[in-house]
């Protein structure tokens, strides 16, 4: 069994000081590897990124981390994630990490994913260069995941997002920004490549629970679903 703990979508500054250090002390009793579903910041600063690491500091478990759209807000994402590698959190854009877990490995393959939409209502790669350049980014990132799910030989395998790879977990959110919230192209790699688990963030007004045309168990863990420092989840390797 290997225990994974998720959270995404804390959205660090100052003033949330202290309220995840508590909880994130425990981790070692229940879980053998923390994942971090983007939108660690609120405006992707080295001083809100500092707030999540002095909460995260010490905690002796495995740490895999993908980027959110508010880490990219103050065009200091490579500084993040320096801070986060210096730190010791793995942070993975189209690349995979594996953790060993008592003689077993676990194997998480991330991107932080984009937005186009979902069957019946995408966008699609056709038209004006900035519609193009939208649906491309998108395909580049799914793309890149499948390769990097791809290559995992391990017990177990994951795939983490900040995006939505399904519609289903967007559930309670105004359907009108679900081009927005997450991408058809990255349930598609994650059903090509093949998962035990997809973990995402983003959807604050979504749901949990979901599930990939494929059969992949998808859970959304952003902090407003979740209401929890972390969820937890058991895989059978």
């Amino acid at each position: 069994m290997i225990r994974v703990a998720a959270i995404g979508d804390v959205h660090m500054a100052h003033d949330a000081r202290g309220t995840l250090h508590e909880a994130f002390a425990r981790l070692p009793e229940v879980a053998d590897v923390l994942l971090l579903a983007g939108d660690l910041t609120r405006r992707g600063t080295e001083a809100e990124l500092e707030v999540l690491l002095e909460e995260l500091g010490g905690v002796p478990v495995p740490q895999v981390a993908v980027l959110g759209n508010h880490d990219f807000e103050s065009d200091r994402s490579d500084t993040l994630v320096k801070l986060l590698e210096h730190a010791g959190v793995d942070v993975l854009e189209g690349t995979a990490a594996v953790v060993p877990v008592d003689g077993e490995t676990l194997g998480i393959a991330g991107t932080k994913g984009f937005g186009g939409g979902f069957a019946g209502a995408c966008g699609s790669d056709f038209g004006e260069p900035e519609m193009k350049a939208f649906v491309r980014h998108t395909r580049a990132l799914a793309d890149a995941l499948g390769r990097a799910l791809r290559s995992l030989d391990t017990d177990a395998r994951i795939a983490l997002t900040h995006y939505a790879p399904v519609k289903d977990t967007l559930s309670g959110e105004r359907p009108e920004i679900a081009p927005f919230l997450g991408s058809y192209l990255l349930g598609e790699a994650i059903d090509g490549a093949g998962a035990d688990l997809a973990v995402h963030g983003h959807a604050h007004n979504g749901v949990e629970k979901g599930v990939t045309p494929g059969g992949v168990p998808v859970r959304n863990v952003a902090l407003p679903v979740i209401k929890a420092a972390y969820a937890l989840y058991c895989l059978r390797s």
